[in-house]
């Protein structure tokens, strides 16, 4: 297909592009930059690509560059493999969870999300890896970003950080995680879990919006994992623009945590390195008096000659480490199954 074509010529040249497919969609959208330089967001529409606390809040601007669009065709599956981590991390994230579980056990947050990231010591085929993982999770915001500067990233997300048409508004609270089944039972730490994210939402924009609705807590399935999902909407006021509700909702409890200050303190000072841009937020702002924002979740990165894959899980008083590490080990499973050898 001619866009997977270009997409190989765009990286030869290292040019800035970004490739994208919505949920439940089958139109690919490309935007290419013009010149290798980074363009730090300052509200201008184009392709945001924003971390997760620290680093270059990057746009590629739709004003001055190519915006190609065109239908995805069949796309054939290639084979994947399941390549093992550079190293055994159980015990070191283990003993994350139990101090982030004794420290709210002492008072310090409610909930708070850690995560690590899993290093693969191999080189992937980048566009046939996309291809696979466009292929495989046609509900989830599917994307490839890249900028000789700030590096490649791919992900499918399932999570929704705010949609906005002219006044009106919608997000999600999306939280609780286990293996997808047909008679999938919650715990009353998953539930609590995902009442946690509902409830700061609510606590933070209710005053500031009108026609405000929450519907009840219902099961997602994404990927290979269901998820509990609520959906939150309202109309913003005059007073109550694009860039307060972006504000107010990121980093959202789904990916620190609650209270959020402290939680981001001690995510910095624990996890014991840098997020970068998982858990950031990515997608198109104001594009057509539209924006499309989706939480940079379920993604890796490729680095010189690794593959980089960012997986978290909230914890709870409840949350019993083993349990949280099969959990990311679970969530990795999204990007593993989708990696085609070079």
């Amino acid at each position: 297909m001619q866009v997977f074509e270009e997409i190989n010529t765009f990286l030869s040249a290292q040019n800035p592009f970004v490739c994208y497919v919505k949920p439940n969609e089958n139109i690919w959208n490309l935007l290419v930059q013009q010149n290798d330089e980074i363009i730090e967001f300052s509200g201008q529409a184009g392709f945001v690509f924003m971390p997760f606390y620290e680093g270059k809040q990057v746009v590629i601007p739709f004003e001055g560059n190519t915006f190609l669009q065109g239908n995805l065709e069949n796309i054939e599956k290639k084979k994947s493999e399941n390549f093992t981590s550079e190293s055994n991390q159980k015990e070191a994230f283990e003993n994350l969870v139990s101090k982030g579980v004794t420290a709210i056990q002492q008072g310090e947050f409610d909930k708070v999300v850690l995560s690590r990231k899993i290093v693969l010591k191999e080189q992937i085929a980048i566009v046939a890896t996309f291809q696979n993982l466009i292929a495989t999770y046609p509900t989830a915001f599917r994307y490839l970003f890249f900028h000789p500067k700030v590096g490649l990233w791919m992900g499918a997300t399932p999570e929704q950080l705010i949609k906005i048409n002219q006044n009106q508004f919608e997000t999600v609270a999306l939280a609780g995680t286990q293996l997808y089944s047909e008679n999938v039972i919650w715990t009353t730490k998953e539930i609590e879990e995902q009442q946690f994210v509902t409830d700061y939402i609510v606590t933070k924009v209710k005053d500031k919006v009108t026609q405000f609705m929450v519907t009840d807590a219902k099961t997602v399935k994404a990927g290979n994992l269901a998820h509990l999902k609520s959906l939150i909407s309202g109309d913003l006021t005059t007073d109550f623009h694009v860039n307060d509700l972006i504000k107010t909702l990121h980093p959202t409890p789904a990916v620190c945590g609650l209270p959020k200050e402290r939680t981001i303190d001690f995510i910095l000072k624990n996890e014991d390195y840098n997020r970068k841009y998982y858990a950031g937020f990515l997608g198109e702002y104001k594009k057509d008096n539209e924006t499309d924002l989706f939480v940079n979740l379920r993604c890796l990165e490729v680095d010189k000659d690794t593959v980089n894959i960012y997986v978290g899980c909230g914890i709870t008083k409840d949350s019993i480490p083993e349990k949280e590490f099969i959990e990311t080990e679970n969530k990795s499973m999204t990007m593993r199954n989708v990696l085609v050898s070079k």
